[in-house]
């Protein structure tokens, strides 16, 4: 079969030619046909084959499979397993996002495990999620790991009806928290300093637009900030146009930034106010499964540029620049 391989001379990508997995007891083999391109694929290790956003079809079942049959689409996420024997593991939690910083050996597609930049891929039948019939694998995709991160954060906030959303970044995650925030009947505001971005944000549902936590509380403030991008600073910055009571959702992580809270010369103090940061990743399989549902049902729709796979090495270096709107598919 055919997959992209990080390559060990230059850490670009390369098509080869693999061996074709085979499923043992209690796996699937998946025909991959499209898989989303995230920046954070620059991570895995050379001689991998990355991808954790990957969505296909069942092809063939291992030994003892009940839950997934033959012709079953199905997709599956960045971390698939736990170790089962660690500290974090005798907590008996689900499997979230939360797994990669916690458990001791994690599971994770494209980093530890070969992911989804390829034909074919194995996968535990437990490991998988259902796909809602007729969404495309190419809207699936990105759903797998940036619509789950936006999903995710917006759920972590709690927000009441009447409370207004703000969103932090408006790029391959942000676009979509946008879009869930507005699907949801909340009065959303979009965060971004590329005037560029304005008209788009407003088409995707956003009510109004600013660049700082300057501009926001000029407006009114927010309720809540999903704060989508990878600059902590960004997000301190925000912070200082939040209502009192407002919570701060991280969902991104920042490689060089230190969040740390507004001094009081730059806002109210934010014990006074009763404000709140909160870490948001992949909360739950249940929140993607609603995710994938609101993609379904049209309501949300990713923005992609699709790649056939000869052009794989292009698309990672297209979004490794930053210049894909918003999120590179490869197909398979």
């Amino acid at each position: 079969m055919q997959a992209a391989v990080i390559s060990e001379a230059d850490g670009g990508w390369e098509l080869r030619e693999v061996p074709t997995p085979r499923p043992g007891p209690g796996e699937v083999l998946v025909r991959v046909r499209a898989s989303g391109l995230c920046v954070n694929d620059s991570l895995a290790p050379a001689g991998m084959v990355p991808g954790h956003e990957p969505a296909g079809e069942v092809v063939e079942v291992g030994p003892g499979v009940t839950t997934r049959r033959v012709g079953d689409r199905v997709g599956t996420t960045w971390v698939r397993a736990t170790c089962g024997r660690c500290d974090y593991c005798r907590l008996g939690l689900p499997v979230t996002g939360q797994a990669a910083f916690a458990c001791a050996a994690s599971t994770q597609t494209g980093y530890t495990v070969p992911g989804g930049h390829a034909e074919y891929m194995v996968l535990g039948a437990d490991e998988t999620v259902l796909l809602p019939d007729g969404l495309a694998f190419e809207l699936a995709a990105p759903i797998l790991c940036a619509g789950y991160t936006a999903w995710s954060a917006l759920r972590a906030a709690e927000p009441a009806p009447h409370e207004r959303i703000a969103v932090l970044g408006i790029g391959a995650v942000g676009h979509l928290a946008v879009q869930f925030a507005h699907a949801c009947g909340l009065e959303t505001i979009a965060m971004t300093s590329s005037p560029a971005k304005h008209d788009l944000a407003r088409r995707l549902g956003a009510d109004g637009v600013v660049a700082d936590g300057a501009q926001l509380r000029a407006a009114g403030g927010a309720d809540v900030i999903l704060a989508t991008g990878r600059s902590y600073p960004a997000g301190v910055d925000a912070m200082t146009g939040l209502r009192p009571g407002g919570r701060l959702v991280l969902s991104g992580l920042d490689p060089a930034g230190t969040f740390t809270i507004p001094s009081m010369s730059r806002a109210l103090p934010f014990v006074g106010l009763r404000l709140q940061v909160t870490g948001s990743t992949h909360n739950g399989p249940q929140y993607l499964r609603e995710a994938l549902d609101l993609v379904a049902e049209g309501k949300v729709t990713p923005m992609v540029e699709t790649f056939p796979k000869e052009q794989v090495a292009t698309a990672a270096e297209r979004v490794a620049k930053g210049d894909v709107r918003f999120r590179a598919v490869v197909t398979y």
